[in-house]
């Protein structure tokens, strides 16, 4: 892409406008918005206007917010209409959502009175609702009609519409009645009706569900589109895969930021400010880092009670032995919840499946914790080898007993770990939290916590007679 961008460039800089809309008409719009990236901003109305008018629309669609907002200020009001007049309602939508007030002011001055009032109406849908993402442009018959009156009122509306290969039935209260693929209605009878034709086990969904269990919903069921009902069953617009391919998209960022303690932003990284980041970054460190005085207090406390109770030298190989139980236990725990979240998400795992999962993973712990505590040990007394080689049994007593009294700790961290990283987010989604949130930060700031009570615990349990 960046040969062709100097490619682009250099035909720009000749004025070879023929040249450049002949290979502009041959690319995909996704394609053309990404060249658009990485081009200067100024060239960009010149490019654009170069484009026919359903491409156009398309490329706009495919750009970001503020490509969008740029071109949309440099457009006249004719150039405005004609990107406007060529896009679906629900790209329309999406579009406004994301403009400015006096952006938005301008695109909805410049849209016929229809498109204008149906924009309206989908704005009033919650955010991240099934209402907010679909589009009203479907094909809609009668049960009444026969195929050959369908096949002539799908050539003369279908042009506008954002598939026709799923026409849905409905009453003449709008109400849903079933639906017919293009292809049926190809192969069937001119005189048969469209009520005989259709099938009526529909798969629907409502205005106000949400945006990802539509879309789930679509990829369970191999659907290219899925229509969205009101509380009366009436048909209202339909959710189309590409929409629902862009809102997995966007939750799985979204889950992926949250599980790093970052708050979700909606630009790329690379457009995104550094004042920016900072501002979605610090509030979740500033909070981590508080939540980590109940580590200091720990160690705080019970470095002073070792200092009482070992000798120096096993003191220091506790706290050395610190880091590696904290890092292994927050490893286990966030493995285990990141399967869990991704389960949860894709409906895999409801709260009544808590019991078979703690049970899997309990088994999972003990498995992973003996390993890790048997390769643990060996590491120790490996490293004891080469300490003492000149002096074998220097310390060997003590050095063993803490060499156990570390993989036990290590092996009850593992146990703990997974255990609250399965219960944890199945636990939030429960209450109404987003089991995000619960993930990484949160599990690793409670592990650090119990793995150290565990260490400190079982050493003053095991070690003190070597004291």
């Amino acid at each position: 892409m960046a040969n062709l961008a100097t490619a682009i460039t250099a035909l720009i800089e000749s004025k070879k406008y023929g040249t450049l809309r002949d290979i502009l008409v041959t690319m995909n719009a996704a394609d053309i918005a990404a060249l658009f990236e990485d081009l200067e901003p100024e060239m960009l109305p010149r490019l654009f206007r170069l484009l026919p008018k359903e491409l156009a629309a398309d490329t706009f669609v495919e750009m970001d917010s503020d490509s969008q907002e740029m071109l949309i200020k440099g457009f006249s009001d004719s150039e405005l209409k004609d990107v406007i007049d060529e896009l679906y309602i629900d790209d329309a939508v999406d579009i406004v959502e994301e403009m400015p007030a006096n952006v938005v002011k301008r695109i909805l001055a410049q849209a016929d009175p229809d498109t204008r009032k149906l924009i309206n109406e989908l704005l009033k849908y919650p955010d991240d609702s099934a209402g907010s993402m679909m589009t009203t442009e479907y094909v809609e018959l009668r049960p009444n009609i026969t195929v050959e009156d369908a096949i002539k009122a799908i050539r003369r509306t279908g042009i506008d519409k954002e598939t026709i290969n799923i026409c849905y039935v409905t009453r003449a209260d709008r109400t849903l009645y079933g639906y017919v693929t293009i292809r049926r209605l190809i192969l069937a009878q001119p005189d048969m009706q469209i009520g005989d034709l259709a099938d009526q086990n529909v798969i629907s969904c409502k205005t106000l569900d949400d945006q990802e269990t539509v879309a789930q919903m679509l990829s369970k069921y191999d659907l290219i589109a899925i229509p969205v009902v009101d509380g009366e069953n009436r048909l209202v617009g339909i959710v189309t895969v590409d929409d629902a391919i862009d809102v997995l998209q966007e939750e799985a960022t979204e889950d992926i930021e949250k599980m790093a303690a970052i708050t979700p932003s909606d630009k790329p990284y690379l457009k995104t400010g550094v004042l920016s980041l900072y501002v979605h970054r610090i509030p979740w460190l500033s909070i981590l880092m508080i939540a980590a005085i109940f580590t200091e207090l720990v160690i705080n406390h019970f470095s002073n009670l070792m200092s009482e109770q070992f000798l120096p030298f096993i003191s220091a190989m506790l706290l050395a032995c610190i880091p590696m139980l904290m890092d292994t236990g927050g490893n286990a725990g966030n493995q285990t919840s990141v399967t869990i979240i991704r389960g949860l998400s894709l409906g895999e795992i409801e709260f009544r499946d808590l019991p078979r999962v703690i049970f899997k993973e309990c088994r999972i712990s003990v498995l992973a914790g003996a390993t890790l505590a048997v390769i643990n040990f060996g590491k120790m007394m490996l490293m004891y080898v080469i300490t003492y080689h000149n002096n074998f049994n220097d310390q060997f007593a003590p050095y063993l007993l803490i060499a156990l009294t570390v993989s036990i700790a290590l092996m009850c961290t593992v146990f703990l770990a997974k255990f609250i990283g399965c219960t944890l987010p199945i636990l939030a989604k429960k209450i109404g939290f987003d089991p995000a949130v619960m993930a990484g930060p949160f599990i690793t700031t409670i592990v650090d916590v119990t793995s150290l009570l565990l260490l400190f615990g079982l050493a003053l349990m095991l070690v003190p007679h070597v004291a």
